[in-house]
């Protein structure tokens, strides 16, 4: 079902350009471009729509802003976009909250994530990291679990909303390890962090690219990290599943979109300068620090994907029980 709704989308792609966009094909782009990350300035949403922007600037020498749109867990800055006109000037940074996990956890959306949006390329695949304040006394996952079960509720865990991926990673995990701790939404990973830092909260379980740096210089502590393998940045911590919690596995992923409606044509542009751009040694590098690694594709292989994590995360919500009214 969700595969056909995306092939009617794309089928109103063409009527689009046959309904007076067509001029969009030649003279794409002919001015600035908006892209939405719909979490606040500091996470991994933001640094790869900034990253993202200058790609695109640098090769089209047009102005590309970013524009923060929080809240909601991603859905007000979703939202913005599914409702822009669809001419390929405003364009969301999507992701795994509010373009796969937020369809089944929401019980009423302001859009139709399938329905609303054109895919046009992945952008990065990014590991996931378990981290605690360093005055917390564990060092590993099991202690971590022991420590919960102890005092069950009495620790805190930071997210960048409901429904984020730092949010959904920690239910994951309660669910696994029969631990329970109180989740403290925040309106993006950067802020929880520094919460996490100030000791106002013990635990958190984000994105890499937005701790690696304080893990390093040792204002945070890593104990794990999400994914199915260990992270080459940090190839001495373990994961989640290795570290005594089997079957665990939690990646980010971040991708760009536009509204449904989009020529096809510009949707291809798009997508080969920003394949392009991902494919360059030195945004390679700057990815790998941060993390992340790129996932460019074409504009179907993309839509696949999207349509494969969908069905994924309703699976794991309907599961978990988790549902936002």
């Amino acid at each position: 079902m969700l595969k056909v709704t995306f092939i009617r989308a794309f089928a109103a792609i063409g009527l689009v350009m046959l309904s007076g966009y067509s001029w969009a094909q030649s003279g794409y782009p002919d001015k600035s471009i908006r892209i939405v990350s719909p979490f606040a300035a500091g996470g991994t949403n933001d640094y790869l729509a900034r990253m993202v922007g200058r790609l695109l600037s640098e090769k089209w020498g047009q102005t590309v802003v970013v524009d923060n749109r929080t809240g909601a867990g991603g859905n007000i800055g979703a939202e913005f976009v599914a409702r822009a006109a669809p001419d390929g000037y405003t364009l969301l940074m999507g992701s795994i909250t509010p373009n796969a996990i937020n369809p089944a956890l929401y019980a009423k959306l302001p859009f139709n994530a399938q329905r609303d949006f054109a895919p046009i390329s992945g952008i990065a695949a990014t590991q996931t990291v378990l981290v605690v304040h360093p005055s917390l006394p564990v060092r590993s996952v099991n202690e971590l679990v022991a420590l919960a079960k102890a005092k069950p509720q009495s620790l805190h865990y930071g997210s960048a909303g409901y429904g984020s991926i730092s949010h959904m990673g920690m239910e994951l995990f309660h669910g696994l390890t029969g631990t329970k701790m109180i989740h403290v939404p925040y309106k993006g990973e950067g802020q929880a962090s520094v919460e996490v830092m100030a000791g106002q909260i013990e635990v958190m379980f984000p994105n890499m690219p937005t701790v690696l740096g304080v893990v390093r210089a040792g204002r945070l502590r890593a104990i794990a990290v999400g994914g199915a393998q260990r992270s080459q940045l940090m190839p001495e911590i373990p994961n989640v599943a290795e570290a005594g919690v089997p079957g665990y596995q939690m990646s980010g992923w971040f991708g760009l979109f536009g509204p449904a409606g989009v020529p096809r044509e510009v949707l291809a542009r798009i997508n080969a300068e920003v394949t392009r751009g991902l494919q360059r040694s030195d945004n390679k590098e700057l990815l790998a620090k941060q993390g992340a690694e790129p996932m460019p594709g074409s504009v179907d292989e993309f839509t696949a994907f999207v349509l494969s994590d969908v069905a994924k995360w309703a699976k794991v919500v309907k599961t978990s029980g988790i549902k936002i009214d």
